[in-house]
């Protein structure tokens, strides 16, 4: 599987099992067993949107792209700096 694969594949599990929207990939990482790929993700939608509450989610996949696990890293308001955002 390519790493393409493996963003889009995340992208797809996070929809599905979180029903929230996925907003970009931000990393995809080979692993000796797999891919770790991180997708940010629209929490909680607000008007105006620079207000959205995003997360940031670490999403683990095997060599055939089965999905192992995936776990919320922190919550952010949109726009905020690394390292300005809670761990969640």
């Amino acid at each position: 599987m390519t790493a393409r694969e493996a963003a889009e594949l995340a992208r797809r599990y996070l929809a599905d099992m979180t029903d929230r929207m996925p907003v970009q990939t931000t990393s995809v990482s080979p692993t000796d067993d797999g891919w770790l790929v991180e997708v940010e993700m629209i929490e909680d939608r607000r008007i105006p949107s620079s207000s959205d509450v995003l997360a940031l989610y670490e999403v683990e996949l095997d060599l055939d792209g089965e999905l192992l696990a995936y776990h919320r890293v922190r919550r952010y308001l949109r726009g905020q700096t690394a390292n300005g955002g809670e761990r969640a």
